[in-house]
């Protein structure tokens, strides 16, 4: 099999893995928080506490394979234009270190419900509600951070269009990902009692381009020809 086309298939493997374990962090926290009711969320995590530790490994894993994902993207995508293809790099690395430290309010939570001999001048209440207090900072951090998810997908969606070795419409999929991260994500700051979900019916792109890249890979004779054009406007 040609180098390129293997590099796009585990490209694809990879970028797809991610669904699934974001999507088991959306299960986790939905299932153990309960809105407005810090008692049976408390319980709810100390009840499933395995659990709730697999959503946080979960997200971080999340973090850790998009570093490998953009940097072969950066790798396939670079000879159609380099500045885009190192924005959509910045772009996701901007948001990684935000998500994986956005974890710690999560792990504030178990520590806290963990009852340690230092918070003994708590009562079982104001315990309760310091883990609310951290889980909706966990919230708002995820918020920050899919600023970010939002716009990585802008660059990569333009590079994508403009290859000539993959779909345009899965160009435009990723940009209209990026416009649904976008406005979730500054709704959530802008708008009290916030429930707009629109990256929820603009994330196709994120599937159907990985599953493009595993099962058909990429057009080797264009992304050749891109490469060979763009070495030599780098010698030029």
């Amino acid at each position: 099999m040609n180098p390129t086309i293997k590099t796009a298939r585990l490209t694809g493997l990879l970028y797809l893995s991610l669904v699934p374990l974001g999507f088991f962090g959306i299960y986790v926290t939905t299932r153990l928080i309960v809105a407005g009711d810090a008692g049976t969320t408390a319980q709810n995590i100390m009840a499933s506490e395995s659990l709730f530790r697999l959503g946080i490994v979960s997200n971080l894993l999340v973090q850790v394979i998009n570093i490998f994902v953009v940097l072969a993207l950066y790798r396939l995508l670079k000879s159609v234009n380099r500045n885009m293809a190192l924005l959509m790099v910045i772009f996701i690395l901007l948001g990684v270190p935000i998500a994986m430290l956005n974890e710690l309010n999560h792990i504030a939570a178990l520590v806290l419900l963990g009852s340690p001999a230092y918070l003994k001048g708590f009562t079982a209440d104001q315990l309760n509600a310091l883990v609310s207090l951290f889980l909706e900072a966990h919230k708002q951090g995820i918020n920050i951070a899919s600023i970010f998810w939002g716009l990585w997908l802008f660059p990569m969606g333009y590079l994508v269009f403009k290859s000539g070795f993959l779909p345009r419409i899965l160009g435009i999929l990723l940009i209209i990902g990026c416009f649904g991260y976008l406005i979730d994500s500054f709704a959530a700051f802008l708008l009290s009692n916030n429930q707009v979900s629109i990256a929820l019916f603009t994330f196709w792109g994120e599937v159907l381009f990985p599953l493009w890249l595993l099962i058909k890979g990429i057009n080797v004779e264009r992304w050749e020809k891109h490469a060979a054009e763009s070495a030599l406007v780098s010698l030029a």
